[in-house]
């Protein structure tokens, strides 16, 4: 429970700070965010509507979609960022703290990056390419922030002919900060090869397979010096699980010997959500 609200409020707020820096940063100098958002702002950039109201009305098809591919619970929690982005973009002044566009373009692009990202890590998105990007990351695993940044080559193409080439510039350097933030904060894609060799081996196991669903190979060893009987454990975790897997070998055999590698691909079954 308590770690349920925890991710409400980081939802809440990280959602109200994107609609601090679009904003803040980016409509004032008519820099666009990626995807959805960024489409909202050229129609609000170019109508009398509130961008806000326009980015909650083009994500409802998509929040559907996500229904049906990505669970009840995840289009509940971005079903509220998309609300609270869209409240905060109505209360907020569109008033630009810096009238350097490139600084407005990476300051505003790292903030979303950085809120977007611990969305993600609480469990929703912000609606829109992010829903699309991860009914894809279902199928075939990429870096999230990368495939979104894609996806997003569109929305340049667009604000260079409806504003201008510099503009366009702008934008995809905003994009391209949110899209490495994105990636340095939600690490699910990363996955990590642990080797764990300890005269405990049976008792890591039973606690490892009761508290993730990872398959673990088990090989017996002999220490070269001590000549001591001892298990080496091998297993494949994302970088998510890495503190929980941690702190359950160390309850088990504090004096166990773990390396820890960062794994390039992975073949065969592995359970991705």
């Amino acid at each position: 429970m308590f770690r349920r609200l925890i991710e409400i409020v980081t939802i809440i707020v990280m959602s109200a700070l994107i609609g601090f820096a679009f904003n803040m940063f980016l409509l004032p100098q008519e820099i666009l965010s990626g995807g959805v958002s960024g489409i909202a702002m050229i129609l609000g950039l170019r109508t009398p509507f509130n961008t806000g109201i326009i980015i909650f009305l083009l994500n409802i098809p998509i929040l559907l979609l996500g229904y049906f591919r990505l669970g009840k619970r995840f289009i509940a929690y971005s079903l509220l960022s998309v609300g609270v982005t869209s409240i905060s973009m109505q209360w907020i002044p569109v008033r630009g703290i810096s009238d350097d566009p490139i600084l407005s373009s990476i300051f505003g692009g790292v903030i979303v990056g950085i809120a977007t990202g611990l969305i993600f890590r609480s469990g929703a998105s912000t609606g829109g390419f992010d829903i699309i990007g991860m009914v894809v990351n279902q199928k075939k695993e990429f870096p999230l922030g990368g495939l979104i940044f894609g996806m997003n080559a569109i929305v340049v193409f667009i604000s260079g002919f409806i504003f201008d080439w510099d503009r366009a510039l702008y934008t995809m350097i905003s994009i391209f900060a949110s899209g490495k933030l994105i990636d340095s904060v939600h690490t699910r894609h990363v996955k990590l090869t642990l080797m764990i060799i300890s005269n405990k081996g049976d008792a890591i196991k039973k606690k490892l397979l009761a508290n993730f669903v990872r398959g673990i190979t088990v090989i017996d060893a002999e220490g070269a010096y001590t000549s001591e009987k001892r298990n080496v454990l091998f297993t494949v975790i994302t970088r998510y699980e890495l503190e929980d897997v941690k702190r359950v070998i160390r309850e088990t055999d504090p004096r166990a010997f773990v390396n820890i590698t960062q794994t390039v691909d992975v073949m065969g079954y592995f359970r991705r959500n």
